[in-house]
């Protein structure tokens, strides 16, 4: 079941939010703080594939 796309004000409040998570984990839990996240959101998901298809996409361009 495919949900519909954020709008560009979406997104944006999304970003900022990301933004404000990481700098208020600090430096040394930042990274413990995205890996929740993701793993909270791949079960939000609802599959496996599609978690792997999104960490596809993210790592594109780094």
């Amino acid at each position: 079941m495919k949900t519909a796309a954020l709008s560009i004000a979406d997104l944006e409040t999304v970003y900022d939010t990301l933004a404000q998570a990481i700098d208020q984990a600090g430096t040394d839990k930042a990274q413990l703080m995205l890996v929740k996240l993701a793993l909270l959101q791949g079960q939000a998901e609802g599959t496996a594939q599609a978690f792997q298809t999104h960490v596809q996409a993210a790592l594109q361009d780094l």
